[in-house]
């Protein structure tokens, strides 16, 4: 019993101990059991959950592209459209659906934790599962809202102007610009361990952050790039070349080498 606590009755200490956040090392455990569980799911289940999340994402598109037909031109417009962002990231986390840089660095955690070769192996599973699930959602998805005509005319409009956002910049802003979008996505899952029962308001806040910020989101922006395809905008050297690579790489460097790591820096000798 510290010094502090001398002073306080039995149930003072208990509620004491209720109203403190855990510890790091509590939520490290909690994020790495969560790994672990997902490197255990069948392969069909990690794969069709990442496709659920790839149609999924398609949410934040539609909804900042209807924030954007219906605003009218100014300064503040971007930052308005932004709150459509987080809409489909809310539809996937909450839902418990696989998503590239937030399911995928918790998978980092048991590596760290445990360097072996069977580790190796199940974290490349489950990455490579993921993101072809999710390239293929939104690949489906986009290809739908295109040729399905399951919005209106005007709406698509609008999703391909925020979309073309991405042609403003080349493949190396694309890739700086991906890491801390990687590192805001990494956080939720850690975020979330810590702070039970405010899942909605983080997952939108951080998801906010990067739509807000511009940053890049190998899913989010999967969905825009794709839809630059089929709209005859982009072409699919640009897709994969222009922004999906170097996405994949910025948010690798942002989830996995910045967050991941430091997360586990933090509590490795007291594990």
């Amino acid at each position: 019993m510290t010094d502090h606590e001398t002073n306080l009755s039995a149930q003072e200490r208990r509620e004491a101990a209720e109203r403190s956040p855990p510890a790091a090392k509590v939520v490290h455990a909690a994020v790495s059991n969560q790994g672990d569980d997902e490197l255990d799911r069948p392969i069909g289940s990690l794969f069709w959950s990442a496709t659920a999340a790839g149609v999924a994402i398609m949410t934040s598109l539609w909804v900042s592209g209807a924030l954007h037909q219906h605003l009218p031109e100014a300064p503040w417009r971007g930052a308005v459209v932004a709150l459509g962002y987080p809409m489909g990231f809310l539809i996937i986390i909450l839902g418990q659906m696989q998503l590239f840089t937030e399911q995928t660095v918790v998978a980092i955690l048991p590596l760290a934790r445990e360097k072996t070769t069977r580790n190796f192996i199940r974290v490349a599973r489950l990455w490579a599962l993921v993101l072809l699930g999710n390239l293929v959602g939104t690949a489906a998805v986009t290809a739908l809202a295109v040729y399905g005509h399951v919005q209106s005319n005007a709406l698509l409009i609008s999703m391909v102007e925020v979309s073309g956002e991405l042609l403003k910049r080349d493949g190396w802003a694309t890739l700086t610009q991906a890491i801390p979008a990687g590192f805001i996505m990494a956080a939720v899952a850690w975020v979330r361990s810590a702070e039970d029962g405010l899942g909605f308001w983080i997952v939108f806040t951080l998801a906010f952050a990067i739509g807000l910020g511009g940053f890049a989101h190998i899913v989010a922006g999967a969905a825009e790039s794709w839809l630059l395809f089929w709209t005859g905008r982009a072409d699919l050297n640009w897709v994969v070349g222009g922004f999906l690579a170097p996405a994949l790489i910025g948010n690798i460097l942002g989830g996995t080498g910045l967050f991941a790591v430091l997360a586990h820096a933090q509590v490795r000798a007291e594990i």
